[in-house]
């Protein structure tokens, strides 16, 4: 048999990086759409190194056309697609009142949109067949937002209430194409280093930080089981709680808080050039300049996708700890 297709944007860079390694050591095709050569480039060799096949296609997700012509050229050349993966994204560090309007659009077009013309192009290809998986790389952002990232945090939002459209549409039809959405916590990528900012500091993530590679599991175990949503990190279960639970008492601690949790004290360097438009020359790989503080791993992420074994571990220390207390 062939080997499976996966489909991965903003796979230049980033998570989308990681999750392109990811699927290729699972021996996947993975089809690799983003604007940068350079970085696809890098993304290709990466592919093949762990054992995948790339499909290198420069596409700006924020034009439909070119994310519907990336789709058919991908099933003109291998097939069927079987996973589609949104993980293309534009931020922009600055208060909402600093930004460009041009700016604010652009950073939503990528990111909210990109997520929704990439969702239809895949669901032209895999409704008919009935089976399939969209992920969609979400943020704990999409259900607590921050101060300093506004069109971000109204693009994953908005993200979060299409997907819960297309679901019930799915629902409707009876369909078996399965759409997941995977909410992040903060991790180490090259987006603090290229994200368009008004600031004067340089921008960083904003409390724990994360390796790019332990989204990319949680993505890859999402596209393979059938959970409607996944958080990663304990952080984001956090965020995404308490603002259930307390919402306004989150407004004013991260009024106080997250302005400065955002941005070093690091002048911005000399020269320094964003991706918003176009594209920051060079393979910036998946990583970014916080590999010092990231973590490799997640207590949270392995227990939420090894239920049973979780359950198990609790019910046992239940029961250890029943006989401990009786004996006393």
């Amino acid at each position: 048999m062939s080997a499976r297709v996966a489909v991965v944007t903003g796979a230049s860079a980033g998570i989308g990086r990681a999750i392109a390694c990811e699927f290729a050591r699972h021996g996947w095709r993975v089809a690799l759409l983003a604007r940068g050569m350079d970085g696809l480039e890098g993304a290709r060799r990466d592919v093949e190194r762990l054992g995948g096949e790339p499909l290198v296609i420069p596409t700006d997700v924020a034009d439909e056309k070119q994310v519907e012509a990336a789709a058919a050229e991908i099933e003109e050349t291998w097939g069927p697609i079987e996973v589609w993966v949104n993980d293309a994204m534009a931020t922009i560090f600055a208060p909402a009142l600093d930004i460009a309007p041009e700016d604010f659009r652009r950073a939503t077009e990528v990111t909210y949109l990109g997520a929704v013309w990439g969702t239809l192009a895949a669901l032209r290809r895999l409704q008919p067949r009935n089976r399939g998986a969209i992920v969609q790389v979400g943020s704990a952002l999409a259900y607590r937002s921050i101060p300093l990232q506004a069109p971000y945090c109204g693009a994953k939002a908005a993200l979060r209430g299409f997907t819960d459209s297309i679901r019930c549409e799915l629902a409707h039809a009876r369909s078996r194409v399965h759409v997941t959405m995977v909410q992040l916590s903060a991790f180490n990528t090259p987006q603090f280093d290229w994200g368009r900012t008004t600031l004067d500091k340089r921008p960083r993530p904003m409390g724990k930080i994360f390796q790019p590679e332990v989204a990319a599991r949680a993505v890859y175990w999402a596209a393979t089981h059938r959970r409607r949503e996944l958080w990663v990190g304990w952080p984001a279960v956090q965020a995404i709680l308490g603002t259930r639970l307390a919402p306004g008492l989150l407004d004013w601690m991260l009024g106080r808080t997250a302005v400065d949790g955002q941005h070093t004290d690091e002048p911005l360097p000399p020269g320094r050039r964003d991706n918003l438009w176009q594209p920051v020359a060079g393979d910036h790989g998946a990583h970014g300049r916080f590999d010092a503080q990231a973590h490799g791993s997640s207590w949270q992420a392995w227990a939420t996708t090894h239920r049973s074994a979780t359950l198990g571990a609790l019910s046992l220390a239940g029961l250890l700890a029943t006989r401990w207390l009786r004996r006393r």
